[in-house]
């Protein structure tokens, strides 16, 4: 693997290609393959897209390129995929927030549309949401955390990620099925916001489990519950939120490879077979679990319906709580 800058080379040289039966079969890119990451280096999405992108190299015959394109709650990088030519060559590993809720939030929906202006390549995986609290809090599960909601009089906080961002739209999707009232306190990322409540300063939080799984396991932070359907294979004493009586709060947020709008089948299907195979290798699984995410890949046609689904619920969401993004 060579580093330039912001960029990662993921090589794929025939050497690598002869190890794989059948590398050759379907389409192949003429030239190196660029994906690009509308977040910064390091994240969840980030890790993500360089192991994939380092799977997949070998098979497309050409080395891969992770370039991070941030800014705009992922909108600048999004942009750029969607403006470019639908060859192949350009593709983009992003998320809900640049393709669910972004279009809700955002003004002109951050200058692209989800749906209309990509080619789903398929899903990747999902990153659950934890109702974490201060580990000093007088509330050790979710019955005790709404009792001391409702009878508090100067409410609790609630931190989240940014306005407008899954972490936020998790919180107001609780506050909504409880009908309890919590402060939010907006943070512009999650290190800020994990400072603040080990040091006690917030009271509680819905964060993803790769960003708190290191505090909960160190006793720093207490997880009460999951907001999503299935336990955390993490964490898997933590019950789901509709095991503790709050039921509807499935929060999961996802991530998703996508191309520009107008890539031909053969292209799609190519990539499609490339990440489907990755995904299914146990240590790319373990490499992804690891990183406190859930692999789950789903075939492009059933993400696409999936995707238009999760744009119609979270647009109600966001509309109930009058949610805009900064």
């Amino acid at each position: 693997m060579a580093k330039v800058g912001r960029r990662t080379v993921l090589l794929g040289g025939l050497a690598a290609l002869a190890s794989r039966p059948g590398w050759a079969a379907g389409w192949s890119p003429s030239r190196t393959v660029t994906v690009v990451v509308p977040y910064p280096a390091g994240g969840g999405t980030d890790v993500l897209a360089r192991i994939l992108g380092r799977e997949i190299a070998p098979g497309l015959g050409q080395n891969v390129v992770v370039e991070n394109a941030p800014g705009a709650s992922g909108a600048v990088g999004s942009r750029r995929v969607a403006r470019s030519e639908p060859d192949g060559h350009t593709l983009v590993v992003s998320t809900n927030q640049t393709h669910a809720t972004n279009i809700s939030l955002l003004k002109d929906g951050g200058g692209y549309d989800p749906v209309r202006d990509f080619t789903v390549l398929g899903g990747l995986a999902d990153l659950q949401h934890l109702v974490v609290v201060r580990k000093d809090l007088p509330a050790r599960n979710v019955a005790e955390l709404l009792e001391l909601a409702r009878g508090t009089a100067a409410r609790l906080t609630c931190a989240s990620t940014g306005i407008g961002s899954a972490s936020h739209l998790a919180m107001e999707l609780f506050k909504a099925k409880t009908g309890v009232e919590l402060v939010h306190v907006p943070y512009r990322g999650a290190a800020p916001l994990l400072q603040d409540m080990i040091g006690g300063r917030v009271d509680l939080a819905f964060a993803t489990v790769p960003t708190v799984l290191g505090q909960v396991r160190g006793g720093e932070l207490r997880a009460l519950a999951v907001a999503s359907p299935n336990p955390s294979p993490q964490l898997p004493g933590i019950p789901v939120l509709a095991q503790e009586g709050v039921a509807g709060v499935e929060a999961d947020a996802w991530i998703a490879a996508f191309g520009p709008a107008g890539v031909a089948a053969p292209i799609r299907d190519r990539y499609a077979e490339l990440l489907r195979e990755a995904l299914g290798r146990a240590e790319v699984r373990a490499a992804i679990d690891a990183q406190g995410a859930l692999p789950n890949w789903r075939e492009p046609d059933v993400f696409a319906a999936f995707q238009r689904e999760d744009i119609r619920r979270w647009a109600e969401i966001i509309r109930a709580a009058n949610v805009s993004a900064e």
